[in-house]
């Protein structure tokens, strides 16, 4: 069951969820808006001659002090949410961009489902579909955090990913696959 707006305030409320800084605005009717943060990666062409998912990729660090991130036409990069949040062991999330955000061409993902007990900032997956650069600002809102209800309590996330700060590269190399 996705949870209301109504419900999300009251667990925030009540300590059962954290999403910090968070103001009130932020909290819609069914979801919670995020901001976009200052931590960028993008990956180095000239320093990849091909992306494998058995070895690291090489990034970029990109530090936004100016208050705005150019994104250029048909380019791809990582970022973050200024929002830190911590999932109890009973919800679980996923992340969606906004719509009149996407309606100019940005494209905005989340690799998946936010697990149960996730502590940190999330990383965001970010496509300019554009032929034009686009300006993007600092702390404004740019996706929205869907909660739910899971059936019964976890064990919690404690994967590769726990407890990230900042636009996290990759870890797929980490993955023991058993066709290796």
């Amino acid at each position: 069951m996705v949870l209301s707006g109504k419900t999300i305030s009251e667990k925030l409320d009540k300590g059962h969820l954290k999403i910090n800084p968070l103001a009130s605005n932020q909290i819609q009717p069914a979801s919670v808006d995020l901001r976009l943060g200052s931590h960028f990666l993008l990956v180095e062409e000239h320093e990849n001659s091909i992306i494998s998912l058995e070895t690291p990729a090489s990034y970029k660090e990109i530090v936004v002090t100016n208050g705005e991130m150019i994104i250029p036409p048909h380019t791809f990069l990582l970022a973050t949410t200024k929002e830190t949040i911590e999932l109890p062991n009973n919800l679980t999330a996923f992340v969606e961009g906004r719509s009149s955000i996407g309606r100019l061409g940005l494209f905005i993902q989340n690799a998946g489902w936010v697990d149960p007990g996730f502590k940190g900032e999330i990383t965001l997956e970010l496509f300019n579909a554009n032929k034009l650069p686009i300006k993007l600002t600092i702390g404004r809102r740019i996706c929205q955090l869907v909660i739910a209800e899971v059936d019964q309590e976890t064990n919690g996330y404690n994967g590769k990913y726990s407890k990230q700060k900042g636009a996290t590269a990759s870890r797929i190399f980490h993955d023991f696959e058993i066709n290796r």
